[in-house]
C-alpha cells in the first residue's frame, strides 16, 4: 500500500527527531561519562607550577586545593581568615610537599582587595584560578524579608569578587598563552530559584561572564569553565552527611577537575546534571508547574530550618533558665 504525502512527512519528522534525540544523547554520554572517565580532559598540572584557590579554608575551595596540590601544583590559597589560611597552608605543605602561599582578603571590600592578590601573584607563573569563594542565604527566604547587608554582600563576593579576582589572573594566563580558570555556580542559576533570587542572580551573572570569557580566552590558549553545582555536603550547604546526590567536596572535586578541557559549562558531578535536566524538563511540558515544585521545595526547607532554629533558642532559654540567679 502505498503512502500518501502526509505520511511520508511524518515519517521523516519523526526519524529527524529519533536522530537528533540520538545524538544529543551520545554527545552527552561522551562528555558526561566517557571522556572524563578515559582522561580526556586537560592536566591542568601542565599548565603553570601554581594554583590560585579563593575561599580556599572549608568546603569545597579546600577540596580544590589539596586536590590540585595533589597534582603537584603549588598553591595560593585567598581567605578572610588568617588563622585558618595558616592551619590549610600547613597541612598542605606537610600532606603534599609543595609551597604555599597565603593572601588574607576580604573579597567584598573591593578593588584594594583585587590589586593585593594581583600584586601576590604577579612574579608568579599561575596556571589555574579557582573562583570558589561566595556566600549564600541562611536558608531559602522572601526577598523583602533579607536584608540589605546580606544583599550588598553576596553581590559584592559572588559578582564583584569573581570579576575582581578573574580580572587580576587573567591577563598573565593570556600572555602565557595556557591557563585554566574555573568560575565555580550552581544548578540555582540554570533552574527557576524562588526564595534563593538574589544568589541565584548572582550565580547566573557567573555563569554568562563564564561563557563570554571562555570565547575570548580560548584562542589565547586559556580555557575558562563554569562549574553549576547541585547539593555538596559543606558547611556553606548545611548538609552534614554525603550521599549519591550530595557527595563530599573531595569526591565532587575529583568528579570536576576531570571534566576540564571537555565540558565549558558543566555540573562538575555527573549525578547533578539530573537536577537541571529534570526541572527544566519539567519547565518545556508546564512552567507553572516546575515553578510550583521548586518553590514547595523551598519552602519546605525554610519551614525546617526556621523550626531548627526555634528550638535551638528554647533549649538555650531553657539552659539559662536553670541558671542560679544570685542574691545580692
Amino acid at each position: 500500500m502505498a503512502l500518501t504525502c502526509w505520511e511520508k512527512l511524518a515519517i521523516v519528522i519523526v526519524a529527524a527527531v529519533g536522530l537528533r534525540m540520538l545524538i544529543r544523547i551520545a554527545v552527552l554520554t561522551w562528555k558526561k561519562l566517557i571522556a572524563p572517565s578515559m582522561g580526556l580532559g586537560i592536566d591542568v598540572a601542565t599548565q603553570g607550577k601554581w594554583a590560585v584557590v579563593t575561599g580556599s579554608t572549608d568546603g569545597l575551595g579546600k577540596a580544590f586545593a589539596e586536590a590540585l596540590a595533589a597534582k603537584g601544583l603549588d598553591i595560593v590559597l585567598v581567605s578572610r581568615s588568617l588563622e585558618k589560611l595558616e592551619n590549610v597552608s600547613t597541612e598542605i605543605k606537610a600532606a603534599y610537599g609543595v609551597s604555599t602561599k597565603i593572601v588574607e582578603a576580604d573579597l567584598t571590600e573591593g578593588q584594594p582587595v583585587y590589586a593585593k592578590i594581583a600584586k601576590a601573584v604577579e612574579e608568579l607563573e599561575v596556571g589555574v584560578l579557582i573562583n570558589n569563594a561566595g556566600t549564600s542565604y541562611d536558608h531559602p527566604e522572601m526577598f523583602t524579608s533579607i536584608s540589605e547587608e546580606l544583599i550588598a554582600r553576596i553581590l559584592q563576593l559572588n559578582v564583584a569578587g569573581t570579576t575582581g579576582v578573574t580580572r587580576a589572573v587573567l591577563p598573565g594566563m593570556m600572555e602565557r598563552k595556557k591557563g585554566v580558570v574555573i568560575n565555580i555556580s550552581s544548578t540555582s542559576a540554570a533552574i527557576p530559584s524562588p526564595y534563593l533570587s538574589v544568589y541565584a542572580a548572582s550565580k547566573a551573572f557567573v555563569d554568562k561572564l563564564s561563557a563570554d570569557l571562555a570565547a575570548e580566552a580560548a584562542p589565547r590558549g586559556v580555557t575558562v569553565q563554569c562549574v553549576l553545582p547541585g547539593p555538596v555536603a559543606t558547611k556553606m550547604s548545611k548538609i552534614k552527611k554525603a550521599t549519591w546526590m550530595a557527595p563530599t567536596p573531595e569526591k565532587f572535586v575529583e568528579a570536576c577537575l576531570k571534566t576540564v578541557g571537555i565540558e565549558s559549562r558543566t555540573t562538575g558531578y555527573p549525578p547533578h546534571c539530573l537536577i537541571i535536566g529534570f526541572v527544566n524538563g519539567l519547565k518545556c511540558l508546564c512552567e507553572k508547574g516546575a515553578i510550583w515544585l521548586v518553590a514547595r521545595t523551598m519552602l519546605n526547607i525554610r519551614g525546617r530550618a526556621l523550626r531548627k532554629k526555634d528550638k535551638n533558642d528554647d533549649d538555650l532559654g531553657k539552659s539559662s533558665s536553670k541558671k542560679e540567679i544570685p542574691i545580692e
